[in-house]
């Protein structure tokens, strides 16, 4: 429910807030007075484009402050907590400022908020109701959808519309899939040739390879200097080696060790030294009389490192990452001959199409089953409309091809006469008659769903195309509307604005610069309004006794 509107500079209005009440809220005022000034500004708070034109001449920039009521709104509390947003009081403020740079900025309870937030949020609090909505009647999509909401298949209408998308992007991956298979295939085919070229690479670690190479290439020397090494560890010879001198400091250090610590530390030191130096030369000599490798394990070696950079230099990828791009090359295989084939797609094709078919046909039974009872609904509210003749029938016509919105075309027929027969509206409706039609198929639509607290109403020109004593019935009905929602609409009609639960006038004054003013009517102010719109610029008693019995008849 909004609770308030509040505007700084804008457009005609230098500064105003005015309340809104919980019913059905009218706005009246002469041809440019600024009606529509309400409806920009709310529209603006629920993420509408703004215009630097918005902003009031002379000023900077302009501010829009709508409040609202969100208490017990679940949908409301739900986006919070998608959008990750904290929501202490069970009020929203929402406040949009336009520059005359053309930008704006847009705070929601304080906080920076997107325009893109902004407009889902505002979806869940406001919703518009254009006076073009009877062009709007004359699109078979409308009809289609409006149908949906009526007949509460709306769910199962976005399944279908999902599964035919989904059938459809089938086709178009299997038609890609098809024009490209040739390349396709030679590429398997180049795949298939790299990798049977490095398969005796694959299953061996080159690195190692080339290091075992490398080794068995200088064996001879190494056994060489292996025995030089090993002779200064150990030997029988008179030369002093590595393991005399620490036998002969252990016996030093073992003779000092009872008078100093040091020198006992040092001594269990040189016994652990002494013993990696057995196990170094047990190493060493193993190693000097090894047994010369067989020659025939060196040529091996030799074989795969030369192959190894012939294939570097062939394929054009460094040695050391020639293996990895052969595991590279092995990925990219299994997912092409992984991939479906045009012709092996054509099953999930057959399969989408058949879910498609199963959900279009169970939607079109059930809005088939529904149609009568809305037609009903729709007839019972506009034969008091002065079409007490009204008829309406939904027809549904087979298409060619079915797609996103079913298998079956559907056309609103209608007939306001005795004895004639039913047809399209857009071929026999009036536009008084289309202007009636959108206006009850609104009031329908929005009364339509549970009892959770619903978005705020706003029907912009309610009355176009209707006057007199339909104009009084429709009050009657946004009344009636308005003791379950909040709604808020621009009449021109009298006997509509008498129904209001609350009337708010806007008024232009020319001063120095031209300004309008908001006021919320009672009593004899009321009175006089009601009595400029029945009766235009000269205001009689007459007309002032018409309009009282306007309101006489609104609490009758």
């Amino acid at each position: 429910m909004l609770l308030s509107l509040t505007l700084y500079q804008f457009a005609l209005i230098a500064e105003h807030e005015i309340g809104l009440s919980e019913g059905f809220n009218v706005i009246t005022g002469e041809t440019g007075a600024g009606k529509s000034l309400l409806l920009d500004a709310l529209l603006l708070c629920i993420g509408g484009r703004a215009d630097s034109a918005m902003v009031r001449h002379g000023a900077p920039h302009a501010d829009i402050y709508a409040q609202f009521d969100v208490a017990n709104h679940q949908a409301v509390t739900d986006w919070f907590a998608a959008h990750e947003r904290t929501l202490d009081e069970p009020e929203v403020m929402i406040r949009r400022q336009l520059s005359r740079n053309g930008r704006s900025k847009a705070w929601l309870n304080g906080t920076p908020v997107s325009l893109a937030e902004l407009k889902s949020l505002g979806a869940l609090l406001v919703s518009m109701h254009s006076q073009h909505a009877q062009q709007a009647l004359l699109k078979p999509q409308f009809v289609v959808e409006w149908l949906d909401e009526m007949a509460a298949t709306s769910k199962l209408a976005k399944q279908t519309a999902e599964a035919y998308y989904a059938h459809q992007a089938l086709v178009r991956e299997a038609k890609e899939i098809a024009a490209h298979e040739a390349q396709r295939q030679d590429r398997i085919t180049l795949l298939n040739s790299q990798l049977s070229d490095v398969a005796p690479l694959l299953d061996i670690d080159y690195a190692a390879i080339e290091a075992e190479h490398e080794e068995l290439s200088n064996i001879e020397a190494l056994m060489v200097e292996a025995s030089h090494s090993l002779h200064l560890l150990d030997n029988d010879s008179d030369e002093p080696d590595v393991m005399t001198l620490i036998g002969q400091t252990i016996k030093l250090c073992d003779g000092q060790s009872s008078v100093s610590q040091t020198f006992a530390q040092a001594s269990e030191q040189l016994y652990l030294a002494q013993q990696h130096i057995i196990d170094v030369t047990a190493l060493l000599r193993d190693y000097a009389e090894q047994q010369l490798p067989d020659p025939e394990r060196l040529q091996t070696l030799d074989n795969l490192i030369s192959l190894g950079h012939r294939l570097s230099r062939k394929h054009g990828v460094l040695t050391g990452a020639l293996i990895d791009t052969a595991k590279e090359w092995q990925d990219e295989l299994e997912t092409l001959e992984n991939a479906p084939s045009s012709a092996a797609m054509s099953a999930q094709i057959d399969s989408a199409w058949q879910t498609y078919l199963a959900l279009a046909e169970q939607l079109h039974h059930e809005r088939q089953a529904a149609a009568p009872m809305v037609c009903e609904q729709l007839v019972t509210h506009l034969q008091p409309l002065a079409l007490p003749n009204a008829r309406c029938e939904f027809v549904f016509m087979p298409k060619t091809q079915g797609n996103a919105t079913g298998l079956y075309d559907i056309e609103l027929q209608f007939s306001a006469n005795v004895g004639m027969p039913m047809q399209a509206l857009h071929k026999i409706a009036s536009g008084g008659e289309l202007s009636r039609m959108a206006l009850v198929m609104q009031v329908l639509q929005a009364t339509k769903g549970t009892d959770e607290q619903k978005p705020m109403l706003v029907f912009d020109e309610v009355d176009v195309g209707i006057s007199g004593a339909t104009a009084q019935v429709v009050g009657a009905m946004l009344r009636k509307l308005g003791d379950k929602q909040q709604l808020l609409a621009i009449t021109h009609q009298a006997q509509v604005a008498a129904q209001a639960h609350q009337h708010i006038l806007v008024k232009k004054h020319h001063e120095e610069q031209s300004e309008s003013a908001l006021d919320v009517l009672e009593g004899d102010a009321k009175v006089d309004e009601l009595a400029r719109m029945s009766g235009g610029v000269n205001i009689t008693e007459v007309t002032r006794e018409h309009a009282r019995s306007l309101l006489q008849d609104v609490h009758a």
